[in-house]
């Protein structure tokens, strides 16, 4: 199986047409390989957003109601999305 495209050629200006072989795109990744890719991306995003606020859930400190329901709904959020793309991410009270 190939695969052709368009490119330009930057030199002269011209649009040229290639064609990429079957060994050459066997670097592309499968669909269950880019969605792993993509819900790993998300994970690090939402471990990023609970890692701004640990230092309020710290034992010597009580959580608001709010700030609880936050870091909740972030916990939860790869149980709605799977791609860093489409999340909507919850308001940090």
């Amino acid at each position: 199986m190939a695969d052709t495209g368009t490119r330009v050629n930057l030199q002269t200006g011209q649009v040229e047409t290639f064609t990429v072989s079957a060994d050459e795109m066997s670097w592309r990744l499968s669909a269950d390989e880019l969605a792993a890719e993509s819900l790993q991306m998300l994970r690090q995003e939402r471990n990023a957003k609970l890692a701004e606020t640990d230092y309020l859930a710290l034992s010597d400190n009580t959580l608001s109601t709010e700030m609880s329901a936050y870091r909740q709904a972030l916990r939860d959020i790869t149980n709605t999305y799977s791609n860093l793309n489409d999340v909507v991410w919850p308001e940090k009270p």
